[in-house]
């Protein structure tokens, strides 16, 4: 009996020595006297950043100075506004769209000589392509009865007789945007161009041209 309760003391010892090993030791936390940083006043002379002064403040700032010389800020009377010299037709909006109330008549384009025995007479509408058309006449017998304009040359072969030869463009229409405007050129039996001009036509107006046979 004796030996039993002598070692239950003696396990009884081992455990609370065991479990005093698991609770950590705490040390008070010593406070001294403030630690000296030696931190200086003024900083040393070569450490100083300088930065130039944007303001002089012992003068009084100009701000002209700062301005392009010649370059004028404000209105000038001298100036004059954009488009100052342009003249714009009240009535050309009416044209473009074929309402006009101008009326184009007949025009004579000239005359041009030529020693060939045959030109070529070619057109196009030189503005804006709104299916503007044309009949051609030489001598007063129709060669072409219908040339419809485009942006490029459209015409005919035409052989000459000696002397005189006329040649007239008939205005079938004035297209979309009124009126019927076409480029004629003329070129010889060598191909180089020996004539050009235009046109502005009313429906039913003519432009005619003179070619001589020499």
């Amino acid at each position: 009996m004796r030996a039993f309760i002598s070692f239950i003391l003696i396990l009884g010892g081992m455990v609370y020595g065991m479990s005093q090993t698991d609770i950590p030791k705490t040390q008070p936390l010593k406070i001294g006297p403030k630690p000296n940083l030696d931190i200086k006043a003024s900083p040393t002379p070569n450490a100083t950043l300088k930065m130039p002064s944007v303001i002089d403040m012992g003068k009084t700032p100009n701000l002209n100075d700062s301005m392009t010389p010649g370059v004028k800020m404000l209105p000038d009377r001298e100036l004059k506004q954009a488009g100052f010299d342009m003249d714009i037709d009240p009535k050309v909006g009416e044209r473009e769209k074929g309402n006009s109330k101008k009326h184009y008549g007949d025009m004579y384009l000239g005359d041009v000589k030529t020693s060939s025995k045959f030109v070529g007479v070619v057109c196009r509408d030189h503005e804006y392509v709104d299916g503007d058309r044309v009949k051609i006449y030489a001598n007063g017998h129709v060669v072409e009865p219908n040339i419809l304009l485009t942006g490029s040359f459209k015409g005919i072969n035409l052989n000459l007789d000696k002397g005189f030869n006329r040649l007239d463009f008939e205005a079938l229409n004035q297209g979309t945007s009124g009126p019927n405007t076409a480029q004629v050129d003329v070129y010889d039996d060598k191909g180089q161009l020996i004539y050009s001009n235009k046109w502005l036509l009313s429906t039913g107006s003519k432009a005619s041209l003179i070619v001589v046979q020499e």
